[in-house]
């Protein structure tokens, strides 16, 4: 099915579009994919919002569904969704992803300042249409685990020629909520974007001012802030501006920490002997705190007894029995969530057993086994003999285990994205703690590898970050931690997902006319199935690589070979491959061995068969040739058929050159300016193709017979005369008048230098410009056309005008008195070779305008209303019948805040580079 076509005001650096891809959630996790094309076009003072679904939108990702919608297209009226029919309900069980495909796959909307694509709703946002964007959309979602995607019908934006609205400040379409919780360890992800004109910029901060740690990413458009690996530091409040021109916007929300609980410290095994005490401790880190409950072979732990207490997580029992026997199992949860953590005490009778922990080495040497807190403090070795009695202490301190909190996990990424792989520890805060992180077992080296790698742990955790993840960065990654008594090692492999790697092997043949056959082996798809392929061709005559039509029409992830059709006979094709995965387009495979389509018939017959002109007894053929592509074979020529309007065989000539472009027949007989039907055909080896359209032309005319009559010439200043003229016929039966040729020189040049002006259709006068001033020129015409040109016309003289004044206008002066402007000048006096002044052209113009108003008075002053509250330059030039005289100096008068003010400027004698500072001006305060 088509979409609806979208029409908007041909002003289309004035208008703002929302394309919506909505996904309609119903209790239960249904869903139900439908495509809402929703406009906003702020033209009108209602907003003109309307609403339009696509048709028959078949899901692949559904098996089938369909949502149905009406348009109005004879009032371009958008009417709400009459219905949606849901077939067959799905439930999602992980998150989807939006895309817009523009005028044809693969061709993605990509997002920039002015285009954004919401990966909350799917909706498309266009902050200000241009021309560009004319074209076809269709929206895509695509499930991430399943790779499966609905795509629904295209819809086309077209201009229309109505509307029109001017800038307009920033609305914020696209914003994050007011208050989000966010989890520990989760990347979070704000959009914010806005319509306006111009299109608005994005900016983002945080209104307590602390600034955004290196972790936090703004994307390309600035629509999206995002914080990767979500810590407490983090939370806070958050602002988007969007701002232009005509003036900005501000939407404000808050992120809020949790974390459900995660154990930093756990009970382990132990055994004690009977009446001895019992300290078992149990902590959690999490955001809201946790709370703690204890179980005893499962069932609740009943603190009845003194000796049994449970203080936040402490799990301690004194004068052990051996009923106290069991397995136990300590519980930390809030709201978030909980965790279990399980040991096991076993109460013996004896201390007996102790042998097992303690001994003492044939060297002498103590050996503790299993050492606790509480085999801390002093100890003293005594050797004796019988010589005596030696004895050495020392001091045991028991510090806490360095424990890697964080799982062992594989993390999953696209390529591009930036990752946080975590490695944080529970430890002793007395011991220093080093971090040290592997890639594949090599050390990796921060701050080589390109950058990529970042700690952003601090200096108790070793986090890294990944930033802008490639293919090449999949692996495993081990974090080693030591201490001085310890250590301590995790691991996280990494899968990166990226456009798929180049299809392999491509393969053509069964080539015929305008088809062949290409097959291919899948490359690596990176982690994420190909579900499209596409083909392209390149021939000498193509600018760089096109897309190739195929059949079947659309290529699949499973399709791996296709028919190309339309292809041009006779031209040597290259083809090459690209596999397309939910991450994007991968690059192209190496192009195919080159081939060539077999030859045919030629096809494709000359363009712009024309004619016309040439010498006497011709008929001069023209076209545009063939090009090389569309020849179909070799041995491509011409032939070139004609005869005379009304006749009946056709003469014809063979013309051997590919490039050829012009036939000229030459015969006595032929009369002139005679109408002849003519027609060019095509012909290659395989034999003749078709000819073209017969095209009706002229044989050549004759030269102009006669002279143009009634020359006249006047002077119109010092350097311009104006000629005039009594045309020819401009047809008749054997010629056509195509112009005029003047040709004109001074008394004192010879008329063989004479300068040459022409003159193009039938007009009767003309003006020659450029001429020397108190100068006799000499004038002569004549008609042309194809064929050449007439006799020449009686010669006729003219004399320009003498030149006009060389002296600018001086002393100039001005005032002004509230809104007016008074300028004075002295009058200019002419020298004796000058044309008198006839007046004078004043101009003038604000500082920051380009072009100037003038005003011509025949006084030596001028009133101006002129506000003072603005700079004005000002010039002055005197006016004669030999033309425009010198100007004055650039006079600049500068705004004046006061209600009177007098100045002057400069006299002809100052030099230049004083003119801008040797303007005074007088103020006159009036009580």
């Amino acid at each position: 099915m088509h979409g609806e076509w979208l029409r908007y005001a041909k002003s289309t650096s004035q208008i703002s579009l929302v394309f919506s891809f909505k996904v309609r959630e119903d209790w239960g996790s249904q869903v139900n994919p439908l495509c809402r094309h929703d406009i906003t076009s702020p033209f009108t003072p209602s907003g003109n919002e309307g609403y339009l679904r696509n048709r028959d939108v078949y899901s692949q990702l559904l098996s089938h569904f369909l949502s149905k919608c009406s348009t109005d297209r004879e009032t371009d009226s958008f009417k709400p969704c009459g219905a949606v029919q849901q077939v067959s309900p799905l439930v999602f069980l992980t998150e989807l992803t939006y895309s817009w495909i523009f005028n044809e796959y693969p061709s993605f909307v990509k997002q920039d300042t002015r285009r954004f694509v919401s990966q909350k709703t799917g909706n498309l946002y266009i902050a200000k249409v241009e021309p560009s964007d004319v074209g076809n959309y269709t929206c895509v979602v695509t499930n991430t685990v399943t790779q499966s995607r609905v795509q629904g019908p295209p819809t086309s934006l077209v201009l229309r020629n109505d509307g029109i609205m001017g800038e307009y400040e920033p609305k914020i379409e696209v914003q994050f909520p007011e208050v989000l919780a966010v989890a520990k360890g989760l990347t979070v992800k704000l959009e914010c974007f806005a319509l306006g004109n111009p299109v608005p910029a994005i900016t983002w901060r945080r209104p307590d001012g602390v600034p955004f740690p290196r972790k936090v990413d703004v994307g390309k458009s600035s629509g999206v802030l995002e914080i990767p690996y979500f810590q407490q530091e983090d939370a806070g409040q958050y602002e988007c501006t969007a701002e232009n021109s005509r003036g900005k916007n501000t939407v404000k929300g808050r992120l809020s920490f949790y974390a459900s609980p995660h154990l930093v410290e756990k009970p382990q095994d132990v055994q004690k002997a009977i009446d001895e005490s019992l300290l078992w401790e149990c902590k959690a880190s999490a955001k809201p705190k946790p709370s703690y409950r204890w179980l005893k072979n499962g069932e609740p732990l009943e603190s009845f007894e003194d000796r049994i207490q449970v203080v936040n997580g402490a799990l301690s029992i004194s004068s052990l029995t051996l009923s106290d026997t069991g397995m136990y199992q300590c519980i930390a949860e809030n709201r978030h969530g909980r965790v279990f953590a399980n040991a096991e005490l076993r109460v013996i009778e004896s201390n007996i057993e102790c042998l097992i922990f303690v001994s003492v080495l044939d060297n002498g040497s103590l050996r503790i086994s299993n050492i606790t807190k509480q085999d801390a403090g002093l100890y003293t070795c005594v050797a004796r003999n019988q010589f005596g009695v030696a004895s050495s202490a020392g001091t045991l301190v028991v510090k806490e285990p360095t424990i890697i909190t964080s799982k062992a996990t594989q993390l999953d990424v696209t390529v591009g994205e930036s990752v946080v792989v975590p490695c944080q520890v529970s430890r002793d805060p007395s011991l220093d703690v080093k971090f040290t992180w592997f890639f594949n077992e090599q050390l990796i080296n921060f701050g080589s590898h390109g950058g990529y790698f970042e700690k952003v742990g601090g200096a108790s955790a070793g986090d890294i970050m990944i930033r802008n993840i490639q293919l090449r960065h999949a692996g495993r990654y081990t974090c080693a931690v030591q201490t001085k008594v310890d250590s301590a090692s995790i691991a996280t492999d990494v899968v990166v997902r990226g456009p798929p790697d180049p299809p392999l092997d491509i393969k053509v043949d069964e080539v015929t006319e305008t088809t062949s056959f290409v097959s291919w082996s899948p490359g690596p798809d990176n982690h994420s199935p190909v579900f499209a392929y596409n083909i392209q061709i390149r021939s000498p005559f193509s600018l760089g690589w096109q897309a190739a039509k195929t059949v079947p029409e659309s290529l699949g992830g499973q399709q791996l070979s296709a028919r190309v059709v339309e292809l041009s006979p006779w031209v040597e094709y290259e083809f090459r491959v690209l596999a397309t995965n939910s991450v994007g387009t991968g690059e192209p495979s190496k192009p195919s061995q080159k081939i060539r389509t077999k030859d045919t018939l030629p096809r494709t017959t000359p363009a712009r068969v024309s004619g016309g002109g040439g010498s006497r007894s011709e008929l001069v053929i023209t076209w545009e040739p063939v090009p090389e592509e569309l020849q179909c074979g070799p041995g491509f020529g011409y032939v070139v058929a004609f005869r005379p309007l009304g006749g009946q065989s056709w003469m014809q000539a063979a013309v051997t050159s590919p490039d050829a472009s012009r036939y000229i027949f030459k015969n006595e007989s032929i009369p002139p300016f005679s109408p002849f039907h003519v027609k060019v055909g095509v012909y290659n080896n395989k034999g003749e193709g078709l000819f073209g359209p017969v095209t009706t032309i002229y044989s050549a005319e004759e030269e102009p017979s006669r002279a143009p009559s009634r020359v006249r010439a006047k002077s119109l200043s010092a350097s311009e005369v104006e000629v005039s003229w009594k045309p020819l016929p401009w047809s008749t039966s054997r010629t056509r008048i195509m112009g005029y040729e003047l040709r004109y020189w001074r008394t004192k040049d010879r008329p063989d230098t004479a300068s040459v002006m022409r003159t193009v259709g039938n007009r009767t006068s003309a003006v020659i410009r450029g001429l020397d001033p108190s100068s006799t020129y000499h004038i002569k015409l004549k008609a042309y056309n194809s064929a050449g040109v007439g006799p020449d016309s009686v010669v006729v003289n003219v004399t320009t005008k003498r030149p006009p004044p060389s002296q600018s206008p001086d002393k100039v002066t001005w005032n002004t008195t509230d809104s007016k402007l008074i300028l004075k000048w002295d009058h200019v006096k002419s020298l004796e070779n000058e044309s008198e002044v006839m007046g004078y052209k004043v101009m003038y113009k604000q500082s920051r305008q380009s072009r100037p108003s003038v005003v011509e008075t025949n006084s030596t002053s001028l009133e101006l209303s002129l506000p003072v509250d603005e700079d004005y330059i000002i010039q002055i030039k005197p006016v004669s019948e030999g033309g425009e005289g010198s100007s004055s100096k650039q006079i600049t008068i500068p705004r004046i805040a006061v209600a009177h003010a007098i100045g002057f400027a400069p006299e002809r004698k100052a030099l230049p580079v004083l003119i801008t500072v040797s303007l005074y001006c007088t103020v006159r305060t009036f009580l």
